[in-house]
């Protein structure tokens, strides 16, 4: 385990949750190098998040590099000191605090606000947009469009295809069967507790 000179870590930015790590190596698979990186910098406390993808971009990797989330600023200082210059699988691991915060932090606080675009502000929705969003609510349904297909379960002139029986309320009570009485059965006794 080779130790980087002083004045790599002095070029490590503002100390942050977060770390950036540079120079590893790159192929290893990403599930690998998630838990090979998380057993590594679990010693130094909990770990929030390893990401070695970019946010946004389609399956594309961060090719040699990752950012661990740590849930404060002294277990990520203290795993910064201790493994800068680690040999990770064959290459000297770089670590640097990251340029910004992550998104998990802001989340587990609770006050995590997702980022705007101009795209998705009012003064930039489309008439098209504002038409279906702006619109008052309906109070009648709208008429289906006739496409000259009948639905299934319909006659011709458009009733329905069968007729409802009438409820015979005779047979009913005919069905009804007593319940017979066995001899072993005894009548209950009511308890003088009460």
């Amino acid at each position: 385990m080779a130790s980087k000179p002083a004045k790599e870590s002095q070029n490590a930015g503002n100390p942050n949750q977060t770390l950036f790590l540079k120079n590893l190596p790159e192929k290893i698979n990403k599930k690998e190098l998630k838990r090979a990186l998380y057993m590594l910098f679990s010693i130094y406390g909990p770990v929030l998040d390893i990401v070695t993808s970019r946010i946004g971009s389609k399956g594309q990797s961060m090719r040699g590099q990752a950012h661990v989330v740590f849930r404060d600023i002294q277990t990520s200082t203290q795993a910064m000191r201790a493994l800068q210059g680690f040999d990770f699988f064959g290459k000297e691991m770089v670590i640097v605090y990251a340029k910004g915060q992550s998104h998990i932090i802001p989340k587990l606080r609770g006050t995590f606000e997702s980022p705007t675009t101009a795209a998705t502000t009012a003064s930039d929705a489309t008439a098209l947009q504002k038409s279906i969003f702006n619109a008052p609510p309906s109070g009648i349904p709208s008429k289906p469009v006739e496409t000259g297909v009948k639905p299934a379960g319909t006659t011709p002139d458009g009733g329905p295809h069968g007729t409802k029986r009438p409820r015979d309320e005779e047979e009913e009570e005919e069905s009804e069967v007593e319940m017979e009485e066995d001899e072993d059965d005894a009548p209950m006794e009511e308890d003088e507790d009460d």
